[in-house]
């Protein structure tokens, strides 16, 4: 019951946080969303450093992750032009001129570890500024995409789990997570396809149809999103990614789900909406 609690209280918190950011201006969300860039970013490296002994500068790889969100929202924002991406670009020639000097027994597992954690962690939570500036012609800040991409992720983790509890059966991946179910996927799913139709309702400009799919891509890719985050744990052999958030493990086990599931409503929004 203490733990309960505690998952509770630290779990409004997060919602309450990300929530207000996203709704209040663009420049909350930035300021938010740089930092998650960043504590993701430490997170990761530091957990490659302590089980892959190797010796990643968590300091010069989270900013240079922070530098990408940066120049991305600048650009997107109508704040400056794409020029603004070369410090990004620097920093990758300055990441493989460092192997140079450096003493690393490996130094393309280095690297590569480096430019796994920007393309897995980096990458897409900078793009979440596309979704907060999804009209390239106007530049003005929309937080409505932005606010149903975590709520279906939300709902969809909420269902799954109280589905899965109750009538979870079928094993979906025993061999990376052995507690998830197929009952559980198809319960998150029905249940974020229910809360669409509340979309619908307050943004009638959006078609029913584009929420529904919407709804449908986050909880699939959401789910791909916490397996593979599931599957570096499980090669880690760790159980939580870090103890930053009381009863709910570290960054990324609050944030994975967001990952893959960020490309998809990127390229629905971007082809079909605007």
């Amino acid at each position: 019951m203490k733990n309960f609690f505690l998952r509770l209280l630290t779990g409004t918190v997060y919602v309450a946080l990300v929530v207000s950011s996203i709704l209040l201006n663009q420049y909350t969300f930035s300021g938010f969303f740089a930092a998650i860039v960043f504590l993701c970013l430490w997170e990761f490296y530091s957990l490659i450093n302590t089980h892959k002994k190797v010796r990643i500068n968590y300091w010069y790889n989270g900013f240079g992750g922070l530098l990408l969100f940066i120049s991305v929202y600048l650009c997107v924002s109508g704040i400056y032009s794409y020029v603004i991406l070369f410090p990004y670009l620097l920093y990758i020639v300055t990441v493989w001129v460092s192997e140079l000097h450096e003493k690393q027994e490996d130094p393309v597992s280095h690297v590569s570890y480096i430019f796994a954690g920007q393309c897995y962690i980096a990458l897409p939570l900078s793009l979440l500024n596309l979704l907060a500036f999804p009209d390239d012609t106007s530049k003005s800040y929309y937080s409505l995409f932005l606010l149903s991409l975590f709520v279906f992720i939300w709902i969809s983790d909420t269902g799954a789990y109280l589905t899965g509890m109750f009538f979870g059966r079928h094993r979906l991946f025993p061999r990376i997570s052995p507690k998830k179910t197929w009952e559980g996927l198809f319960g998150g799913l029905f249940f974020t396809v229910a809360s669409s139709f509340i979309f619908a309702y307050f943004a009638p400009e959006i078609a029913l149809y584009h929420w529904i799919i919407i709804s449908i891509l986050v909880v699939l890719f959401g789910a791909l999103g916490d397996l593979i985050e599931s599957l570096i744990k499980r090669t880690l052999d760790i159980k939580d990614s870090g103890h930053a958030l009381p009863g709910h493990g570290g960054f990324l086990d609050r944030f994975d789900s967001l990952f893959l599931a960020t490309y998809a409503m990127i390229f629905y929004v971007k082809l079909f909406i605007i």
